[in-house]
């Protein structure tokens, strides 16, 4: 995955990272989806650009977990869930606007692999995502966290 330096006036940055926590995403989400719609990017490549953004946000994950950052660490596990599962939606054309967007999907998932626990699995991450603001979770529970994220991740890796 290349790497963009974009430089913003103050108020439009202000005005995106805005509308980023309103959706709960990150700035990097909104620019990266505006950006693919402006230039029509197909569902393959749209899938391929949420996959790329998934092992990014993993890899920080696990860095900021090194660092004992766990509430960095939690926000970015969150990051790499939700992109794994807007993977799986451009994979099958489906557009995702809201976290109840992500739920009634991974819900879907859940009843196409019962086995699996994906709901489970996503309430995980979404309580890493809720540490984020909160900071209540503790070190080991983050690093559980991480770890059920990572099966996650893994287990969406093969769903088209």
């Amino acid at each position: 995955m290349s790497e963009v330096t974009l430089t913003l006036p103050k108020r439009l940055k202000e005005r995106l990272e805005r509308e980023a926590a309103r959706q709960g995403r990150s700035l990097e989400e909104i620019l990266v989806d505006a950006l693919g719609e402006a230039c029509g990017i197909d569902s393959e490549a749209r899938a391929e650009l949420h996959s790329e953004l998934c092992k990014k946000y993993l890899r920080e994950a696990g860095a900021y977990r090194e660092e004992e950052d766990y509430v960095q660490a939690s926000e970015k596990a969150w990051g790499a869930a939700s992109q794994a599962v807007r993977s799986v939606a451009a994979k099958r054309g489906i557009e995702l606007r809201s976290h109840g967007d992500l739920w009634k999907l991974v819900t879907e998932l859940s009843k196409e692999h019962p086995e699996w626990d994906l709901l489970g699995m996503f309430h995980t991450a979404n309580s890493l995502h809720t540490n984020f603001y909160e900071k209540w979770l503790t070190a080991e529970a983050v690093v559980r966290g991480l770890e059920i994220v990572r099966a996650f991740v893994g287990k969406l890796k093969g769903i088209t």
